[in-house]
């Protein structure tokens, strides 16, 4: 059944505003002749588009370009400031938010401990973040961007399962968006977080094929395939922490014994240097246990550091176990940029060669000598930023970049 001419016209506005706005976004600054000629719409179209995304704020004239004969063109560009995303990045021990520009530029941001709260006090703290972040918004926002550990159905945005936050089928999405009255966007971090390097990490040519892993509480891997997030058929690709890693190994919170998460994130790490702490000897935690200190992830890395045995073991078995994965990956995708971030990156050099000889190790050698692996460029707002990207492409047709 055909549909009705009014909904035939109105979908090709959309189609026309997206169009133009991406143009202006990629090549801009440029004249309204420019746009016509890239998007191959009349000069009309154009035109009408211009006017009402002046209207809205979202485009600025910025003088005039170079003459062909005539007179010179005016230029536009889109007003990075005309539209923010509240980008929320739900990770470790803390929920972090920020306001986010359609240029990936952040402000306001916030910070609030979690302490251990997880399912209904949980979610109420991520709604004092959205509550405190819509507060600091100057002009419009135009939605919110969530990064959350778990396996997430980004159609509906449901969190289907966060073993971390003891969320199971929690509707994140509906339940923001009708907080709020705001469009709504749910991804796993670790998927966030490698479209934020892709669009906004480093200056050089993108890799169109590349995924991020996340080692820190938990272990996860985003996918980027063709310049695309890669999410899978259940939404659930890169969750690389819970395969099957030890035979008869520890207990993960997913449920199962050996994933690859009990040997190689940073909890995993803290518990191996506990248990040879504790089988004695004079090494820098063996003496911390003797005293009873509850060691954490701080003690480990600076043991680590002074070359303390136990904690030398522990990071760099952990370091092996996270490499062995990471060649799995290679042998199945054949992708040649592999970047890491998370706490446990923070144990510097030793452990990312740890990582790198394993993955090589373990490969086909003619796959692992084409790949690098290296720590992510982008330094802060990973999640945030790419939870923010999902959005400003899915609502304004916008593909974010540096």
């Amino acid at each position: 059944m055909p549909l009705p001419t009014k909904a035939t016209h109105q979908r090709t506005r959309e189609h026309n505003v997206r169009l133009v706005l991406r143009t202006l976004y990629e090549s801009g600054p440029i004249s309204r002749a420019d746009i016509a000629r890239q998007t191959h719409l009349t000069r009309t179209t154009v035109s009408d588009v211009i006017s009402g995304l002046f209207d809205d704020g979202m485009v600025e004239e910025v003088g005039r370009g170079a003459s062909s004969g005539g007179k010179a063109p005016i230029l536009l560009r889109i007003v990075s400031d005309a539209r923010h995303v509240i980008g929320l990045d739900l990770g470790e021990g803390t929920f972090t938010g920020a306001l986010v520009n359609l240029r990936g530029q952040v402000s306001h941001p916030i910070d609030l401990p979690v302490d251990g709260r997880d399912g209904a006090n949980g979610l109420e703290i991520v709604e004092t973040l959205v509550d405190r972040l819509r507060a600091a918004a100057v002009g419009p926002v135009l939605g919110i961007g969530v990064g959350t550990p778990g396996v997430i159905d980004s159609r509906t945005g449901t969190i289907r399962w966060a073993v971390n936050l003891d969320w199971q089928d929690l509707p994140l999405g509906q339940l923001l968006g009708e907080r709020t009255g705001l469009p709504v966007y749910v991804a796993n971090d670790s998927q966030a977080a490698a479209l934020a390097e892709y669009a906004f990490g480093g200056q050089g040519p993108r890799a169109a094929n590349q995924v991020v892993i996340k080692a820190g509480k938990g272990v996860g891997a985003g996918i980027i395939l063709g310049g695309r997030l890669y999410q899978g058929d259940g939404f659930g690709a890169g969750e690389i922490g819970h395969i099957g890693f030890v035979d008869d190994g520890a207990a993960c919170r997913c449920g199962r014994f050996g994933c690859l998460e009990t040997v190689a994130s940073a909890d995993a790490i803290v518990a191996r240097a506990r248990t040879l702490a504790a089988a004695g000897g004079d090494s820098i935690l063996a003496r911390a246990a003797r005293r009873g200190d509850e060691l954490a992830l701080p003690d480990v890395r600076s043991a680590f550091q002074s070359g303390d045995p136990a904690a030398t073991i522990a990071v760099l078995e952990g370091g092996r176990a996270l490499g062995a994965g990471i060649a799995a990956l290679i042998g199945v995708m054949d992708i040649h940029h592999v970047a890491i971030h998370g706490s446990v990156t923070t144990f510097g050099d030793p452990w990312l060669a740890a990582v790198r000889d394993e993955a090589t190790r373990r490969s086909l050698g003619l796959l692992a000598s084409d790949v690098s692996i290296d720590l992510v460029q982008l330094t802060s707002n990973l999640t945030v930023l790419g939870a923010s990207a999902l959005l400003m492409t899915a609502e304004l047709g916008l593909e974010p970049a540096r």
